[in-house]
């Protein structure tokens, strides 16, 4: 067969290909619209390729339909990012120590970062000081549906459980081997732009607090 004939036979099997795709991609749960806008720009490297008059081997996934395929790609990656569990918390959020009010005794965290993971799961990460100056560093990943999830890390707690109250809320509670060591609450900003937590405990040395930390989203 020659490669004109070739071509004729590709060319509706890429358009068949690009409706596939769309149709499954508006039927997706988001945890799949973020898997297929990791892997569905990978297609077009896996298409046949030819070798050109001068040798040159050239994919027969034509210009056009890899625009198509990546265009998709990146709408559903932006549907995924949007609306996932995380909502308007998910992003690196930094401390502004001006407008905080950190409990003596306590941990500062000056950097969190929200991230979104498959199948509705969200990690969370904090880098900041302890009460001595030293620095920390913890890492947490779970739902947010009220269930006791491992965090990484942390001297004062080893679970951590977060609960959902809107878009833009999370209340959390921490425990160490199977005590409260302290509650809290997340609000995110109507605007998005800031949060605040509320947190409310007991220091190692059996001391009550309360921290107040305002924090900022970082703009990438």
């Amino acid at each position: 067969m020659s490669h004109a004939a070739e071509r004729l036979q590709i060319i509706p099997a890429e358009h068949a290909l690009f409706s596939f795709l769309f149709q499954w991609g508006m039927r997706a749960d988001l945890a799949e619209a973020a898997f297929f806008a990791r892997t569905a720009s990978k297609l077009i490297h896996q298409f046949p390729v030819e070798k050109s008059v001068d040798l040159r081997r050239k994919s027969l996934l034509d210009a056009g339909m890899k625009i198509k395929i990546i265009a998709l790609s990146l709408g559903f990656l932006f549907a995924a990012g949007t609306a996932f569990a995380g909502g308007p918390l998910i992003g690196v959020w930094r401390l502004n120590e001006a407008g905080s009010n950190i409990a003596p005794g306590t941990t500062k965290n000056t950097k969190v970062v929200y991230d979104d993971l498959l199948g509705d799961r969200i990690k969370v990460e904090t880098w900041g000081v302890d009460a001595a100056g030293k620095k920390t560093h913890t890492e947490w990943k779970g739902k947010f549906d009220g269930q006791d999830y491992a965090v990484k890390g942390d001297p004062t707690s080893d679970m951590r459980a977060y609960t959902k109250v809107d878009d833009h809320t999370v209340t959390m509670v921490s425990k160490k081997a199977g005590k409260v060591v302290n509650t809290g609450r997340v609000e995110v900003s109507a605007d998005g732009k800031s949060r605040k937590v509320t947190l409310n405990g007991t220091t190692p040395n059996g001391k009550k607090f309360k921290t107040v930390a305002v924090y900022q989203k970082q703009l990438l």
